[in-house]
């Protein structure tokens, strides 16, 4: 279980990440590109992963990450119960949102991700 403040520090970790209103939600955006919303009445979160990453982190449970159940979940968007994901998941899950929307001066700056080479 993670906690909406506990989100929020994760989320503004990241190098650039700033936080503003979204309709009646919050978005945390990078280069005024949108991450990840948080909906604090429904205490979830909703990121922006590639179809193969949304696919990796909906295999775990679907009752805590899941695609968007319309056009945007087709887009990558997915919704991530707060209440029942896992810090550690939900870091990474964040971390691949993250490289999925900043630009690659931004995302070089992470430690390399699974898929990818140190070298």
């Amino acid at each position: 279980m993670v906690s909406i403040e506990r989100f929020r520090q994760m989320a503004l970790s990241f190098p650039e990440m700033t936080e503003a209103p979204h309709f009646d939600k919050t978005s945390f955006k990078v280069v005024k590109k949108v991450v990840v919303t948080l909906n604090q009445k429904e205490n979830r979160v909703c990121l922006k992963l590639s179809e193969r990453d949304q696919d990796l982190f909906s295999t775990f449970d679907r009752t805590v990450i899941y695609p968007v159940p319309n056009k945007w979940g087709r887009q990558g968007w997915t919704l991530v119960s707060l209440g029942k994901v896992a810090e550690e998941t939900l870091l990474d899950a964040l971390s691949a949102a993250y490289r999925e929307v900043a630009p690659k001066r931004l995302s070089a700056l992470l430690e390399p991700g699974p898929d990818e080479s140190i070298l």
